[in-house]
């Protein structure tokens, strides 16, 4: 192979034809290798790699590297934080989707005029619920 992947640019050896590290971490983005690096270590990151089938390693090889970017933005929370800004907006979402259904519920009632199904969609919307 005439040229070198970027972990064995860093690793400062030879990359041979089936280095592990040359399919995931191209020459021209060293960067990626050496974040990762910092966070599990070039030995872990082969033994981790190896343990894969060859399929699934570009896969692994992008979310440790993306777990290695939130670790190094934020070294206490990682991606732990991420994931729980997202776990809010999905709560956030579900409570607006709720007061929405219960609301179209009340005008459909209201249309078809059954004063019985408006008096029920009143009790079933706990406004103080949705709106926090």
């Amino acid at each position: 192979m005439s040229s070198r992947c970027a972990a064995c640019k860093h690793l400062r050896k030879r990359c041979q034809r089936d280095c592990i590290f040359s399919p995931c971490f191209p020459s021209n983005d060293p960067q990626r290798f050496d974040s990762m690096r910092i966070i599990y270590g070039a030995s872990n990151i082969a033994k981790m790699l190896q343990q894969l089938p060859q399929h699934l390693r570009a896969e692994a090889a992008n979310s440790m590297y993306f777990e290695a970017q939130c670790r190094l933005a934020d070294p206490v929370y990682g991606c732990v934080k991420t994931i729980s800004l997202l776990r809010q907006q999905i709560d956030h979402a579900h409570s607006q989707l709720a007061l929405i259904q219960a609301q179209i519920a009340f005008y459909k009632a209201q249309i078809h005029g059954d004063s019985n199904q408006i008096q029920n969609a009143d009790h079933q919307l706990p406004v103080s619920r949705f709106y926090k």
